[in-house]
């Protein structure tokens, strides 16, 4: 969860940061451009002011006479270009040149400069340029009239380069880059903690839950840390998980009292049974059957105080070498086989894995006793063991008729018998008392179709320790 919220804050940050930032940035050219075309305005206001007594001439003066305020004009353009490398021009009505430096700029034929020239002998100020970004090489063309008696008489003219103020610009968003950097990078270590913070509890919840699930009823929630929604939400996790346990102890003692109590009462009815059938014919078919349905009774209440006491024991997990322990159950099962005519076949090499070994053993005596069981005399029963990086395996195969895909949905199920083996010997509990010892220990139990015919039966034991 935390891989997909991160990203997600991170996001929604850098967007906030971005809305913040292009703007200031923008805002930062701007000034810094109006900053320049403010001292280029000023200064065509002053040539624009002594412009306008160069224009003056005393009535029938010869053009070719110097005029000392023309030459002045002319040394203050070219001391503003040498210095500033600004060109600078004041140009008459009809383009003539009054003074210009260098000398050689006349007014553009087109351009940025052609528009600025002719707006200002229309006799107003040129516009702002266009705004110039760092990466653009344009110029700053300003354009003032000059104005005498309320007539334009002539235009003054700038055309200044802008390398300084792309680098102030540039160096500005640079400041500005780094501060929304650091900002970024703060903002990551606030969503770290904050997602942290939020999704401890989540994490802790989730292992607590995946414990409970593994059979490990006594685990629950630290309700400490994390928002309130998230603490109160462990509380009743931890509520909940009570009246669970509560729900399940009180299950599993009825049913180991239920099936301790029912043992007195069904041993004096089979004493009972026992004498009344001294007092008839030796062979009555009555009496016989009631003893088997008796003993079968005995048996189904005996399976459910094993149950009982599976669903309510601790797995001791250890390491075990399943390969040692499942040659022993196929030796203690041998001679039981051989008395069937079942072949009972063992490939049991070592190999090591975390159980409980008195449950996996009890779970492996109860698979192997219902393989031999419903496997025909002259056919056999495979053990055989391996495992990979993650789990050891035991798996246990048989020769007998096998179940149909509907029957094998209901294997395991308590008190569950196919309808096909009603006749044969079972309570029906054994492989829901081999479920229930393998899962206290994270073990499990898989049934499949055995080829050509028969069952397959898959014990799963795993590899890793016990987490803390």
């Amino acid at each position: 969860m935390r891989t997909r919220l991160l990203p997600l804050l991170i996001v929604l940050m850098a967007a906030v940061l971005l809305a913040l930032g292009i703007p200031l940035a923008v805002s930062l050219a701007a000034a810094e451009q109006q900053k320049v075309v403010v001292d280029r305005i000023d200064d065509t206001a002053r040539f624009a002011a002594l412009a306008q007594y160069v224009t003056e001439r005393p009535s029938g003066s010869r053009v070719d006479i110097p005029d000392e305020r023309r030459d002045t004009l002319q040394k203050e353009l070219e001391r503003y270009h040498d210095v500033y490398g600004i060109r600078a021009g004041v140009y008459d009505r009809n383009e003539n040149p009054m003074a210009n430096a260098p000398q050689t700029w006349l007014v553009p034929e087109e351009g940025e400069g052609r528009d600025a020239f002719v707006e200002a002998r229309l006799g107003r100020r040129s516009h702002d340029p266009e705004q110039v970004w760092p990466w653009q090489r344009n110029r700053l063309v300003v354009a003032s009239p000059v104005i005498r008696d309320g007539d334009v008489v002539a235009v003054v003219v700038t055309d200044s380069p802008t390398g300084q103020m792309r680098s102030e610009i540039q160096h500005g968003w640079l400041v500005i880059a780094a501060g929304l950097l650091a900002a970024m990078l703060l903002a990551v270590g606030a969503a770290l903690r904050l997602t942290g913070w939020v999704l401890r509890p989540v994490r802790v919840l989730d292992t607590t839950t995946h414990a409970i699930a593994s059979g490990r009823l006594k685990s629950r929630v630290a309700v400490a840390g994390g928002p309130p929604e998230l603490r109160r939400l462990a509380r009743s996790f931890n509520e909940m998980a009570d009246n669970v346990q509560d729900v399940l102890e009180q299950q599993r003692a009825f049913v180991a009292d239920a099936s301790h109590q029912l043992r007195n009462p069904l041993a004096a009815l089979l004493l009972r049974i026992d004498l009344l059938a001294l007092e008839l014919p030796e062979g009555n078919k009555e009496i016989a059957s009631v003893r088997t349905e008796g003993k079968r009774l005995g048996q189904v209440l005996d399976d459910l105080l094993d149950l009982a006491l599976a669903e309510h024991a601790e797995a001791d997990l250890r390491l075990t070498d399943i390969g040692e322990l499942a040659a022993e159950r196929v030796a203690a099962w041998g001679p039981v086989a051989d008395s069937k005519g079942v072949r009972l076949l063992g490939t049991c090499p070592p190999t090591t894995a975390w159980a409980d070994p008195v449950a996996l053993s009890s779970a492996l005596d109860a698979v192997i006793d219902n393989a031999v069981k419903f496997t025909p005399e002259g056919q056999a029963v495979g053990v055989e063991v391996a495992s990979n990086g993650e789990v050891s395996t035991v798996v246990v195969t048989d020769g007998g008729p096998g179940l149909s895909d509907e029957e094998l949905g209901r294997i395991g199920d308590r008190f569950w018998r196919s309808p096909g083996h009603q006749n044969i010997k079972g309570s029906g509990l054994g492989l829901s008392i081999s479920r229930a010892l393998l899962a206290a220990g994270g073990g499990s139990i898989a049934y499949a179709h055995h080829e050509p015919h028969g069952l397959k039966v898959t014990v799963t034991v795993p590899r890793t320790g016990p987490t803390s």
